[in-house]
C-alpha cells in the first residue's frame, strides 16, 4: 500500500518520547510478571502504548508487545493510514475484510516465533469477546492474564497527560456553564444538551466517551437518567452532569438547578452534598488510601441521615476513555475497602448526588488531581445549586 501521503505520528497526541517511557515501564512489569508477550486488546490501553486512537475500534485490533523486541500492530486495512497518522509504530500486520482476524493474529505470532511463549492478554477489558478469547485458547493453548498490567500506569498521570485533563476540564466548564443558562421553564432536556454539548465542542472538546446525563422534573429522581424531549415547568429541578474530552482524556462535572425555590428536603439534600464532597477534598494527598475521602464523604451523608440515599462509591479514575465510558472507573475507585494509597499524579472524578428517587436528584462534582502535597481541582464553576427565577 501506498502511505507515502501520510506522515507517520503527524495526529499523535504525545511525542515518540512519551510513548517509549510507557512501553518501557509496561515490558518491565511484563517481565516481573514472568511473562514473555502481552497481547493488548482494549482501545484504551492500546492508546495510551501507542497513540492509536479511531472510532473503529469496534473492529479487531491489536497490540504485540514482546519484552523483547519490537512491538508490532494488528489491524483492519481500512484502520491502518490512521494507525500511521498516530502512532510512532513502523511494523503493522494488516487484515482485509473478509478475513478471520483470529486466525490473522495466530498466524502473526507463530511467524514471529511467539507462539510458543508465555502470552498474556489484558481479560478484564470492555473488550474481548468470549468468543475471541476461546478461539485464541483453541489455537495457542493456556493464555494468561495481563489486566493490570497496562492500568496500575495508566493510573497516576504524567505531566503531559495532565495537562490534556486540564483542557478538558475547560471544555467542561463551559459545556456547564451553557447548560445552566438555559435552565429555564419551557425550555426542553434538549436544549438543555444541546447548549452544553455546542459549547463544550465549539471550546474543543472532541467526541465523548459516554453521553450526558441530563434530566429535569421526577425524571431526575432516576439515577443515569437522560435527555427525552421533556419541557421544563415551574417548580422543576434540573441535574446536569457532562464530559468534554482532549485527545481522548476527558474531566466531568455534575451540577443542580432548580426553578424557583427548592423544597427543604432538596436544599438539605443539596447541602449535604456540598459538604460531603468539601469533607472528601480535604483528605485528598499522596500516601492516603483510596477509601479514605470516601469515608469522609459518607460520614457527612450519614450524620445528614441521607445513609440510605447513598450506596455508592465516591469517585472514580479519570483519564482515556473510549464509549461506554467517560470514566476509568475499572481501574481505581474512591470506595470503602480500597486501600491503594494515592499518588501525585492521579486524576478523578469525585460526584456526590442524593435523591428521592422519582422525585428528584441533586449533587455536585469536581475533577482533580493528586499533587505532591494535596490536590488541585481543574474546574472554575461555582459548586452552589442555581436557583432560577
Amino acid at each position: 500500500m501506498d502511505v507515502s501521503g501520510v506522515v507517520q505520528g503527524c495526529e499523535s497526541a504525545f511525542p515518540k518520547s512519551e510513548y517509549d517511557g510507557r512501553v518501557a515501564k509496561a515490558r518491565a512489569r511484563l517481565a516481573a510478571a514472568g511473562l514473555d508477550v502481552m497481547i493488548v486488546t482494549g482501545p484504551e490501553n492500546i492508546f495510551y502504548l501507542t497513540g492509536q486512537q479511531t472510532p473503529g475500534y469496534y473492529t479487531f485490533q491489536a497490540l504485540i508487545l514482546p519484552v523483547d523486541g519490537d512491538p508490532v500492530f494488528v489491524i483492519r486495512q481500512l484502520e491502518y493510514f490512521n494507525f500511521i497518522a498516530n502512532t510512532y509504530i513502523p511494523d503493522a500486520e494488516v487484515y482485509q475484510d473478509g478475513e478471520e482476524p483470529i486466525g490473522f493474529l495466530t498466524r502473526v505470532l507463530r511467524d514471529r516465533g511467539l507462539a510458543g511463549q508465555r502470552l498474556a492478554i489484558d481479560k478484564r477489558g470492555w473488550f474481548l469477546p468470549i468468543a475471541i478469547y476461546e478461539a485464541l485458547q483453541d489455537q495457542l493453548g493456556a493464555i494468561g492474564d495481563a489486566a493490570g498490567i497496562v492500568e496500575a500506569l495508566r493510573a497516576v498521570k504524567s505531566p503531559l497527560e495532565i495537562e490534556k485533563l486540564e483542557r478538558a476540564a475547560a471544555y467542561v466548564d463551559a459545556g456547564m456553564r451553557a447548560g445552566l443558562a438555559v435552565v429555564k421553564a419551557g425550555n426542553t432536556e434538549n436544549d438543555l444538551v444541546a447548549a452544553m454539548m455546542g459549547a463544550a465542542i465549539a471550546a474543543g472538546s472532541e467526541y465523548l466517551g459516554m453521553e450526558p446525563l441530563v434530566s429535569s422534573g421526577p425524571r431526575s429522581g432516576i439515577p443515569h437518567g437522560t435527555w427525552r424531549r421533556r419541557r421544563i415547568e415551574p417548580g422543576d429541578p434540573a441535574f446536569l452532569e457532562m464530559a468534554a474530552c482532549h485527545d481522548r482524556y476527558h474531566a466531568a462535572l455534575m451540577r443542580s438547578a432548580w426553578i424557583g425555590t427548592p423544597p427543604a428536603d432538596a436544599a438539605a439534600m443539596m447541602d449535604a452534598c456540598q459538604d460531603a464532597l468539601a469533607a472528601a477534598l480535604e483528605t485528598i494527598r499522596p500516601g492516603i488510601p483510596c477509601e479514605v475521602p470516601h469515608l469522609a464523604c459518607q460520614a457527612v451523608i450519614d450524620k445528614a441521615g441521607y445513609t440510605d440515599a447513598f450506596r455508592k462509591r465516591l469517585g472514580y479514575s479519570v483519564g482515556i476513555s473510549f464509549a461506554p465510558d467517560w470514566g476509568e472507573g475499572a481501574i481505581l475507585s474512591l470506595n470503602k475497602g480500597v486501600t491503594t494509597e494515592l499518588q501525585p499524579g492521579m486524576a478523578f472524578h469525585l460526584p456526590p448526588a442524593l435523591r428521592i428517587y422519582g422525585r428528584f436528584t441533586v449533587g455536585v462534582s469536581e475533577t482533580i488531581v493528586v499533587t505532591e502535597t494535596g490536590h488541585r481541582v481543574l474546574g472554575t464553576l461555582d459548586r452552589a445549586m442555581v436557583s432560577v427565577n
